[in-house]
């Protein structure tokens, strides 16, 4: 049963009926998406972008996954669905995003859009969805992009969490460690800003797009980003996740950049932050797969800014586990909560001066069959209504982090929003 309480609003199971047929190829999402609240799913090109509400379901608490699994499952069970191209994002699919804290006081959401058009290895699709009180809106103006709107520039100027404040916490942090509290700790810090009216948020999605194609750039409910990072993908059996944890910047040429790199390798205090991470992945996936195959060392991941180490994961389900159940079996890996887990989120709540809202939560998609794609929210930022803009960044704090080196790896990541919207 689903817990009491923990819904935000527990709505009644309307019966979705789901048409997917195929179109011609659609050459770019982009100018497609909704200028002023757009849903979109998005890498080299690929994916998924929505427009409308045909149900919203808002979830919250320690619960809010689990809850999410088992509403899908009743939403997925009652819908007709009639998809013609039958790939991983056709027929019904309700994209999601969910707050990183159980205390958060952001709602985290699935939304089922009234259209989807996407976009995958060369085949498009529209999807349209309606309610049995509702009615689907026409496919020909949704496959009509709009001009963008004005450019825009904002700045972003420290929130809730000064710099200084950032460097004495992480200090903290470390004194924590020192006294064997935790192993490892993440804590991120904010900058705020305020969107001119009628901003067209493409426009930032543009950036984030083509400067980090590799990435998963996403939009949805107004958290806006681009993650490199992988929570879980689930495709017919199969399960895949990418963790990132150890950072360093890239060099200014080509030697310098490659002795970044070698750096970062050789670098203990990264090397035994990845490992945290790599093991909270693998503990949280061993109860639903198995013949779970990872590299023997962490490779390096280049971004336009960065370096990271990386590992891939891949397995085998074992049971009948949605990527809604192995998010939620996953959340909060020790790459944006630290280890041992409790005790670090419970430092985090502690020492952050903010709610993270729904920065380095789940964000991705969920389909009928509960197969999958969810990235960690991470190079992202929460745009509220009013045109209030709350961007973070965060890093691992290990025993031998240098309160200095720490706010210099935040300002790295904040790049790719700072240069989207700034």
């Amino acid at each position: 049963m689903i817990s009491p309480g923990t819904i935000a609003q527990r709505p009644r199971v309307r019966h979705l009926t789901v048409l997917t047929h195929k179109v011609d190829d659609v050459r770019s999402l982009l100018p497609l998406a909704d200028p002023h609240d757009p849903l979109l799913w998005l890498r080299q090109g690929y994916g998924l972008t929505g427009f409308g509400e045909a149900l919203r379901l808002e979830f919250s608490g320690p619960t809010r996954m689990r809850d999410a699994a088992l509403l899908w499952r009743e939403v997925a069970a009652a819908a007709d669905v009639c998809d013609e191209v039958r790939m991983p994002g056709t027929g019904l699919v309700a994209f999601g995003t969910f707050a990183f804290a159980d205390s958060s006081s952001k709602s985290s959401v699935l939304i089922v859009p009234r259209t989807i058009i996407g976009r995958r290895d060369g085949t498009s699709w529209v999807t349209q969805i309606s309610a049995s009180d509702s009615e689907t809106e026409p496919t020909a103006s949704a496959l009509r992009s709009t001009p963008m709107g004005d450019e825009y520039r904002i700045p972003l100027t420290p929130g809730a969490e000064s710099v200084e404040g950032f460097q004495a916490h992480v200090a903290e942090a470390v004194e924590h460690i020192a006294a064997g509290d935790v192993d490892k700790v993440v804590l991120s810090r904010d900058l705020t800003g305020h969107l001119p009216a009628g901003a067209d948020l493409r426009r930032v999605l543009a950036d984030l797009a083509l400067g980090y194609p590799n990435c998963w750039t996403y939009a949805v409910d107004g958290l806006v980003g681009s993650s490199p990072e992988t929570l879980v993908t689930v495709s017919n059996g199969s399960v895949t996740a990418r963790v990132l944890a150890g950072t360093s910047s890239r060099g200014r040429d080509a030697a310098s950049d490659h002795q970044a790199a070698v750096d970062l390798v050789s670098s203990a205090k990264d090397q035994d932050e990845h490992q945290f991470a790599v093991q909270s992945v693998l503990e949280s996936l061993k109860p639903h797969t198995e013949h779970v195959i990872t590299s023997e060392m962490p490779f390096t991941l280049k971004l336009p800014n960065l370096w990271h180490l990386a590992t891939d994961v891949e397995g085998t389900l074992t049971d009948d586990a949605t990527s809604l159940d192995l998010i939620d079996a996953m959340h909060p890996t020790a790459a944006v909560a630290g280890a041992p887990t409790a005790r670090a989120v419970a430092l985090i709540d502690e020492l952050e001066p903010f709610d993270r809202g729904r920065y380095a939560g789940p964000v991705g998609w969920v389909g009928a069959d509960g197969d999958g794609e969810w990235a960690i929210a991470l190079r992202s930022a929460q745009v509220e209504p009013n045109g209030d803009v709350t961007a973070y960044a965060g890093c691992g704090i290990v025993a031998e982090s240098v309160p200095e080196k720490e706010l210099a790896e935040t300002r790295m990541k904040f790049r790719p929003i700072l240069d989207a919207f700034a």
